[in-house]
């Protein structure tokens, strides 16, 4: 071999081109690899790493993609770009393609969140709004189809530009999940973990459209306004406990609190009246005898008038019938908010339920009653 095959030979060596990815942060996703006007020589070696995919693109259209190696760039190992070039024998050096390579790894701790509440129906709580925020984690499963529909022609794609139409699509997705659950409005910060799985099934095949797995999803929190709450962690407890009991009670510090809020001699007779009430109610409340001091009477030859009878009222809540309560604990129920004006009550006599404002002695609880004038001298 002559002086100038050799240097020839060398020259070759040395602009034989070496296709890598070495340089790249945690939140690139895509680069291009830049050459002089996108040339790549006959032979050029691809080192293709792990944790990424290299994706040749031709004018636009999708070539080739290499996993993991390293790879002798010759027609054999470009199938796809030779069609596209129409190279019947080999090509010619150099040739015209961009390079992109892919980061694959898994992208975790990614923040979502609703940027405005979402508004639900409850049964119980009417139209509410909650708020939920948490994370997720995804990778490129589809490399080739994630340069073309969502990279383009950006040389240096990164996490946040990516994120902010990821965040958008969970936000969407969310909303359309939990409003198509239907459950009870404080279901919804105690199942987090079953919730969450849920969206994951559904956010996935629209993740996969554009080359994107969604590996996890998680909710971290669901809020509500305080007020809110309040009334939830109400209803709960009412909820537990025995309905009729918690009527008697109320009713008996409700009586206990008027005998106070009297003066004079007139309040201290009532006060008194009001602390049989009070001591027949706790017993009734305790399941105990109720005992009193009046003696019976004596035997006078005439026969005292039957004991008056107490009237019962029905009432319909969530679906069903409870009762039956005295006048007094219905009241309570009302105050408690467990009914309302509109809820349906029967009682003997009553030929259909009726709403409670429709109920004559039962329209004192709506309040704004006036007493009538007082009579001439």
């Amino acid at each position: 071999m002559d002086i100038f095959s050799k240097i020839k030979e060398k020259l070759t060596n040395e602009f034989i081109d070496i296709i890598e990815w070495l340089d790249y942060t945690d939140d690139t996703i895509a680069h291009r690899f830049e050459r002089y006007q996108n040339e790549i020589k006959n032979g050029a070696k691809l080192i293709v790493r792990e944790g990424q995919t290299a994706v040749f693109v031709n004018e636009g259209q999708l070539a080739d993609v290499f996993e993991p190696g390293t790879y002798d760039l010759t027609t054999k190992n470009l199938p796809i770009l030779a069609t596209l070039k129409g190279w019947k024998y080999g090509f010619n050096s150099p040739f015209k393609a961009e390079v992109y390579f892919v980061n694959t790894h898994l992208f975790t701790d990614e923040k979502w969140g609703t940027k405005s509440p979402i508004t639900l129906s409850d049964e119980r709580f009417g139209l509410v709004e909650i708020r939920a925020f948490g994370t997720y984690a995804f990778k490129i499963s589809d490399a080739g189809k994630f340069i073309v529909d969502i990279v383009g022609t950006d040389n240096n794609f990164t996490n946040f530009e990516i994120n902010e139409h990821l965040k958008s699509l969970i936000a969407t997705r969310f909303t359309d999940t939990v409003g198509e659950a239907n459950l009870p409005i404080e279901l919804y910060a105690a199942n987090t973990s079953e919730l969450s799985e849920t969206c994951q099934e559904v956010m996935q095949p629209e993740f996969l459209t554009v080359g994107i797995s969604l590996e996890k999803f998680y909710i971290e929190n669901v809020s509500m306004p305080e007020d809110l709450k309040k009334e939830i962690f109400e209803y709960s407890r009412i909820d537990k406990l025995d309905l009729d009991k918690l009527a008697k009670f109320k009713t008996a510090k409700a009586i206990e609190a008027a005998a106070k809020n009297e003066g004079g001699t007139a309040g201290a007779g009532m006060g008194m009246g009001m602390g049989f009430v009070l001591a027949q109610q706790m017993g009734g409340l305790m399941g105990g005898p109720q005992q009193t001091n009046t003696q019976m009477p004596q035997a006078t030859g005439s026969v005292p008038p039957p004991m008056p009878t107490q009237v019962l009222y029905y009432y319909a809540a969530n679906g069903a019938q409870q009762g039956p309560v005295t006048f007094e604990q219905l009241q309570s129920l009302f105050a408690s908010r467990t009914i309302n004006r509109e809820s349906l009550i029967w009682k003997q006599g009553m030929a259909n339920w009726a709403a409670l404002q429709d109920v004559e002695e039962l329209k004192s609880f709506l309040g704004g009653n006036t007493p009538p004038p007082l009579p001439n001298p």
